[in-house]
């Protein structure tokens, strides 16, 4: 699966709020061939995978641990250089410093990564967001929205396609 830009949505829906990932990538919507939009949930090594095969911005969509106001939407650029960035991500469910560590083992290495992430109220065993959460996914789906449009227009000026 060689995309230009991969929008990935992790987290478990049977914890809570972890489910926000799942829950935005329903309501995303790119036009677009060179986007692909998935719905990864848990499984890790089946992202660890499809970047195996290459893309060139990875957006991740993520519930983040509960360090500000639950609800607030952040995104933010991992630093690829320092992999002791990632594990703060995400210390429930499928951990990205996982995916991305399995995703060296395979003999890649992650992609410009751009996390579109709210923080947490509640990550416990239960089906559905906390009322903070389920408000920030109108938003959560904006911001993914408006970072891949984004994306395209600043990768197309830098690969400059002059037909």
């Amino acid at each position: 699966m060689a995309v230009r830009i991969l929008v990935a949505g992790i987290g478990n829906i049977f914890l809570g709020d972890d489910g926000f990932g799942p829950e935005v990538i329903q309501h995303v919507v790119v036009d677009n061939p060179d986007v692909c939009v998935v719905d990864y949930g848990i499984r890790g090594m089946h992202l660890a995978y499809d970047l195996l095969y290459g893309c060139g911005t990875l957006v991740l969509v993520d519930a983040l641990p509960d360090r500000g106001a639950p609800g607030q939407v952040r995104v933010f650029e991992v630093d690829r250089e320092s992999p002791e960035t990632v594990p703060m991500l995400d210390a429930h469910g499928m951990d990205p410093a996982a995916v991305f560590a399995s995703l060296r083992a395979l003999g890649g290495s992650p992609p410009r990564t751009i996390v579109v992430g709210c923080q947490v109220q509640a990550v416990a065993e239960g089906i559905g967001l906390s009322d903070p959460v389920r408000g920030a996914v109108p938003g959560a789906v904006q911001a993914v929205e408006t970072t891949v449009a984004s994306l395209l227009v600043s990768d197309g000026a830098l690969s400059g396609s002059a037909d």
